[in-house]
């Protein structure tokens, strides 16, 4: 199993992404080719003491920025780090690509690179969020800002078959997230999903009041980009200020620190079930070999965490499933 790394994607690249890749290598059993200033990755081994067994370092001259157009991805910086990477993956050199570089250049670049399932009208970006239950997918939380109710339907297809496939959920519960429970409520959009939801083939739950996702009912939360991207970014942001809150309680007093002193074993289990970096970063559902976006400011163990990720979704059968069942619905 080989896993291919952008190397200067994200905030803490490539120090971070070094440290993962190793990490990975030694703990997974895979091998990992990393993209970019080779000179440079080498030199990070050479300073952190990392091994490169196992390690390929391959070629890329530039750097795909925040500040650059996504579209720049297939012109200026078409030798960035993640369009050489993202080839590799479309030419069979390695089994999924791991980026924690531009989203929006991830989405273009896999897209007209790698190019999406057959079948698929628009991939989606879908993160695992933690929930009281467990965990959840919401799909889609930013890739397409506007969509139509046969797209959701088909993100309800994708988000069911990752929980079943990735977190063995054996029946997947999908929701559509709505401003209320009944049919009738929402903008045209829900509204005419909700019928094509009752008859997918997946296990329909009803709406999904934000309110009530936390609390969990729901393995798979199906979204427009817009509205998911704030549900998501409003998860956060409340888990870290919630977090931050709790740890200002404790330190409050010399009682309070005593206190805390007697639950710090399901403090440390509760911050990391919130925590980013233990599921690795977000599929990108639709597109026809296995593509992970990494948070941003992804560290070492996150890089890890999302290389695991990478490996166990190319050998999940996933994509392949994910083709049969809508040609089966359009049949």
């Amino acid at each position: 199993m080989k896993i291919i790394v952008d190397g200067f994607g994200g905030d803490n690249a490539p120090a971070c992404v070094c440290e993962g890749a190793a990490l990975a290598v030694k703990e997974l059993g895979v091998s990992v080719s990393i993209v970019g200033d080779t000179d440079r990755l080498r030199s990070v081994f050479s300073e952190k003491g990392l091994s490169e067994d196992g390690i390929d370092f391959v070629p890329a001259p530039d750097v795909i920025g925040m500040e650059d157009e996504p579209t720049e991805i297939i012109r200026s910086k078409s030798d960035s780090s993640m369009a050489v990477g993202l080839r590799m993956l479309k030419e069979g050199k390695g089994d999924a690509f791991v980026s924690a570089g531009s989203t929006g250049a991830l989405l273009v670049g896999a897209t007209l690179i790698v190019k999406r399932i057959r079948g698929v009208k628009r991939a989606a970006l879908a993160p695992i969020i933690p929930s009281i239950e467990g965990n959840y997918m919401l799909i889609d939380c930013g890739a397409n800002v506007e969509c139509r109710p046969e797209m959701l339907v088909q993100f309800g297809v994708m988000g069911s078959v990752y929980m079943k496939r990735m977190m063995q959920v054996k029946e997947p519960r999908v929701g559509l997230l709505n401003i209320g429970t009944e049919k009738s409520k929402g903008t045209p959009l829900q509204v005419e999903s909700y019928p094509l939801f009752e008859e997918a083939p997946f296990h329909f739950v009803g709406n999904a009041e934000a309110r009530d996702i936390p609390f969990g009912g729901f393995d798979v939360v199906v979204s427009d980009g817009f509205s998911g991207n704030l549900v998501l970014k409003l998860t956060e942001g409340l888990a870290g200020a919630l977090i931050g809150e709790i740890k200002g309680i404790f330190k409050k007093n010399l009682l309070t620190k005593l206190g805390a002193a007697t639950v710090l074993g399901p403090m440390k289990e509760f911050k990391k079930k919130m925590d980013y970096t233990e599921v690795g970063g977000a599929p990108l559902m639709g597109i026809s070999a296995p593509v992970i976006k990494a948070h941003g400011s992804s560290s070492g163990k996150a890089f890890f965490n999302a290389i695991r990720q990478a490996a166990d979704y190319a050998r999940s059968g996933m994509i392949g499933e994910i083709e049969s069942t809508l040609a089966k619905k359009e049949a």
